[in-house]
Order: structure tokens, then sequence, then C-alpha cells
């Protein structure tokens, strides 16, 4: 009697992200970044302090940030109001502009010892090094929302990105505006990034009258 070969059985392995939030990460609210401001100046924590800054400034993917060099936001001896750089990711230039207190913050994190000849913005602690990884700094952004009560899980280096952004957008409901802020190439990314929907459409026709 012949019998069929049948696929092997395998044993159901539990979901990777059982129990995880997934998704889209949330972005900070105002008070929520007043709140790590305020803890990062009370600890002295300058890199911490700058980095937070310029990551909400910048709304740069974690990958570029880390990346950032010296040049890239100090030149004539003062910090730039405003720049630009290629995106690894798209390899098209964005611009970005950084606030006052930021570049207060700048400034200071960048008279401390460990920054004395790094060409990095965000400088690695070890020779082979030589700047700060990604997965780093995603342990620096779980550790500023964990600091002030928030559920780690529900927010990521990506909160960072679209937290100045998910206010201009309410603000203005301007998505060319952010588009062009993400350096983004396609709308349909914007709108998908944003979380965009219907109501938000209808919300924003209702309140302009012709």
């Amino acid at each position: 009697m012949h019998i069929p070969n049948l696929p092997a059985i395998r044993a159901c392995r539990p979901a990777w992200n059982k129990g995880c939030i997934v998704g889209q990460k949330r972005p900070l609210l105002p008070k929520h970044v007043g709140a790590i401001r305020v803890r990062l100046e009370i600890a002295d924590n300058f890199r911490d302090l700058a980095l937070f800054k310029l990551a909400i400034d910048s709304k740069l993917r974690g990958c570029d940030l880390v990346e950032l060099m010296v040049a890239d936001v100090y030149a004539a001896g003062q910090v730039k109001e405003r720049t630009s750089i290629i995106q690894s990711k798209t390899q098209k230039s964005v611009r970005f502009e950084i606030t006052e207190g930021t570049r207060k913050s700048l400034l200071r994190w960048m008279e401390q010892p460990l920054m004395v000849g790094s060409e990095y913005l965000w400088p690695g602690r070890f020779h082979e090094r030589l700047h700060i990884s990604t997965r780093q700094y995603a342990r620096l952004v779980r550790e500023w929302v964990k600091s002030i009560g928030l559920e780690p899980s529900a927010y990521g280096t990506h909160s960072m990105r679209r937290t100045k952004v998910s206010q201009i957008y309410k603000k203005t409901g301007n998505l060319r505006a952010v588009q062009l802020l993400l350096g983004h190439t396609k709308m349909d990314s914007t709108v998908r990034y944003l979380g965009v929907e219907l109501e938000d459409a209808l919300a924003i026709s209702e309140s302009v009258e012709i």
C-alpha cells in the first residue's frame, strides 16, 4: 500500500511579537517633550539633552541622526540655524531647522571633553566605534520615555521622528509641508506615516468655509 509523502508537522512556535505592541510608534506629546527636557536638564546630561532636542528638530531617521558630523551643524564658530544632509535610505537631501534652544544645548555638548577631536556629533565611547549605534540610540529613547512614566514598548526612535510633524499636521493640515520635512518622495508615504484617515480629512474640510 502506497503512503503519500505528507508535509512534516512542525511544532507551533509562539509569534515573535507575542505580548508586544507592534505597528507605528506613538509620537510624543508636547507635555512629554517638556518633561523629558526637564529631567535631562536636572541631570546635567548634556549629550542626551542635545541629542533629544536635535532628534525632535531634525525629524531624521535614527540611522541618519547617529551619523551626523559636527560639520553638519557647526560652522564659523556657531551652530547653524538650518542645515541639510543626504538621507541614507533615499540618497536625497533633506533640510531641517535647529531651534535656538537646541543650538544652545549643542554648543554646551560640544564643549565637553569627550567631544575634543571628534568629527562625529555623537562619538562612541570606544575607539573601534566612531559614533553611537542605532541600537544605543533606541536604548536611550526607551530610557527617556520610561523616565516620565510612559510605556516604553509604545514608543521608539520613530516616535522622535514623528513628534514635531504630527503637531505641524495637527495645527495646519499641510501634508505637503510634512512630506518635505520628512524627506518623503511620495505623498502616500507621508499619509501612511501620519496615519491620516478620512475623519482627519473631513475635520480639515469642515474647518474651511467658502
